[in-house]
């Protein structure tokens, strides 16, 4: 099945699209991946880097902190940086506390960024927060930028959750503490879109998230969101964790949400290893879009888990060796060929499902396992192709992806 005959099985919510900078989020336009930087914003060249490394992997807004003035004085010249680069990714601005400052005190920041973050939780309280809230949205308003009103169950107005739970009390059929952390979420969202259109923004001007960081409350909160409006859609496993605990925690949850064609932007929240590379969450962000057959951005590589047959590692080797090449090279592919990115590719490390599922690729290699002859027959959508042998089958192995891709994709053709 390919990608596209899976678009048309999965179908997606009706929302409303909304522009930000050249991305276009919802209005059953493709699944948004985005990501946020984790440099202090205040070291402009450290956080230019970061952005378009994000960037150059696949992410497709990036999201900064704007927290001090320093940092709102130099968003206009990463902006800047980043077009001399020719990386123009779209920059969100991430404000908590004192937005509603920073944006009308530093105007070159308000319109250099395509989209502003909002936290309805924590822009003040009581009549400040009201005022607050509308410097900001005033703000959007007057430069024409969307806004994110991202609500988080760890930063929820204390007021609002108050007026939730008074009235879950004086129920005469009280609901759980759960089911009322869910309603006070989808209650701050909808209220701040509403107060947001009431000043002027509008209505496609407006997406909403509501962040948890558990996976079961994160199902249910989007499902109820979702059923009750018709705004584009920001999912994403808030405080997701390190490792594969985050990894699966936020597949798990944003998977049965897009699969019910719940979301139009993701991110996830991985906490990264000590020095670990930020683009990861990128990448896991792609994976999961593409192996549900939402979208594709790069060649997937099959290869066997390994067993008794397969003592050697030197199929686990090449089938790292593969998938890396495949996704270094994509960066100069996308730019060159048409549809290279659907590929698929197979590693298997032995003769039992080795040349069936070799065959099941666009090319796929078969290795020898622990006692079979030491050849590796290579497989080409389908039909064997050359076999393999001795010590460079690596190299010759990168060479005939190569010279499929030249020979397969048409050319992309460059306007002007």
């Amino acid at each position: 099945m390919t990608i596209s005959q899976n678009n048309n099985i999965m179908k997606r919510r009706n929302s409303i699209g909304v522009k930000v900078g050249s991305v276009i989020v919802g209005g059953g336009a493709p699944v948004v991946v985005q990501s946020m930087t984790n440099t202090d914003t205040e070291n402009e060249m450290a956080t230019t880097v970061q952005v378009s490394q994000l960037a150059r992997a696949g992410s497709e807004m990036v999201r900064i902190t704007v927290n001090t003035p320093a940092a709102a004085k130099l968003v206009s010249s990463i902006r800047m940086r980043l077009d001399d680069m020719d990386c123009h990714v779209p920059l969100v601005g991430d404000f908590h506390f004192n937005g509603h400052k920073l944006l009308t005190e530093y105007p070159d920041c308000a319109k250099a960024l395509a989209k502003y973050r909002i936290n309805p939780g924590n822009v003040g309280h009581g009549r400040k927060r009201d005022e607050q809230f509308a410097t900001m949205i005033e703000t959007a308003c007057k430069f024409d930028k969307p806004v994110r009103i991202g609500v988080n169950w760890g930063s929820l107005d204390p007021e609002l959750l108050v007026r939730i739970m008074d009235k879950n009390a004086a129920s005469l059929d009280p609901k759980d503490a759960g089911h009322v952390m869910r309603e006070a979420l989808i209650t701050s969202a909808l209220e701040s879109a509403t107060k947001a259109e009431e000043i002027g923004l509008n209505h496609n001007q407006i997406i909403l998230s509501c962040k948890v960081s558990g996976v079961q409350d994160l199902i249910a909160v989007y499902r109820d969101l979702a059923a009750c409006c018709d705004y584009a859609l920001h999912l994403g496993l808030t405080e997701a964790g390190m490792g594969s605990k985050g990894i699966v925690a936020s597949t798990a949850a944003l998977s049965v949400l897009l699969q019910e064609g719940i979301g139009d932007t993701i991110r996830i929240s991985l906490t990264p290893e000590p020095g670990g590379d930020r683009t990861r969450e990128v990448v896991v962000a792609q994976e999961i879009l593409q192996t549900m057959g939402l979208r594709a951005f790069s060649p997937l590589v099959a290869a066997c888990p390994g067993c008794g047959r397969t003592t050697s590692t030197y199929f686990q080797e090449l089938a790292e060796s593969i998938q890396n090449y495949v996704r270094d090279q994509m960066i100069v592919w996308r730019t060159q060929y048409d549809g290279v990115e659907n590929m698929t590719l197979a590693v298997m490390g032995c003769v039992v499902n080795g040349p069936g599922e070799s065959k099941h690729a666009n090319i796929g290699i078969s290795l020898p396992g622990s006692g079979e002859r030491p050849v590796a027959p290579v497989y080409v959508d389908g039909q064997k192709s050359v076999t393999l042998k001795g010590d460079n089958i690596a190299g010759e192995f990168r060479q005939i992806v190569d010279e499929y891709v030249q020979t397969r994709y048409p050319k992309k053709v460059v306007n002007g």
